[in-house]
């Protein structure tokens, strides 16, 4: 999937579209997800043009990376759902039913997530 500057997470990093932030560091941004699926629902992005993990892993900085994975953490720290328990999620590609082509990790929490897989 190549990288397209058009996506929605784009025009939020370059400020065409208002977000409400959560946190923010000179790799990540942190901002609430405008149709939550829990109580807290918060998306984290790189603000580089990564499209998912392979691309990321292959080539973001050390610096970035690490930037972003403890945005994760700081998120739920932030939102008060770190000690209780919540779901990191990123869906990649085609079957991982990846919407948008920007790197995204979606963090909930604040009530009960559910089992991981449907299994009825």
């Amino acid at each position: 999937m190549a990288y397209d500057d058009t996506n929605i997470f784009a025009k939020i990093l370059r400020g065409d579209i208002p977000c409400t932030r959560v946190a923010e560091d000179d790799h990540t941004l942190a901002f609430e997800d405008i149709n939550p699926a829990r109580a807290v629902h918060v998306l984290v992005i790189p603000k580089g043009a990564y499209t998912d993990w392979r691309d990321f892993a292959a080539t973001a900085t050390a610096e970035e990376q690490v930037a972003f994975t403890r945005m994760i953490a700081h998120v739920a720290e932030l939102t008060g759902i770190a000690e209780k328990g919540y779901r990191v999620i990123s869906n990649i590609g085609r079957d991982g039913h990846q919407e948008v082509p920007h790197l995204h990790m979606h963090v909930l929490g604040g009530e009960a997530t559910g089992p991981l897989v449907d299994r009825s």
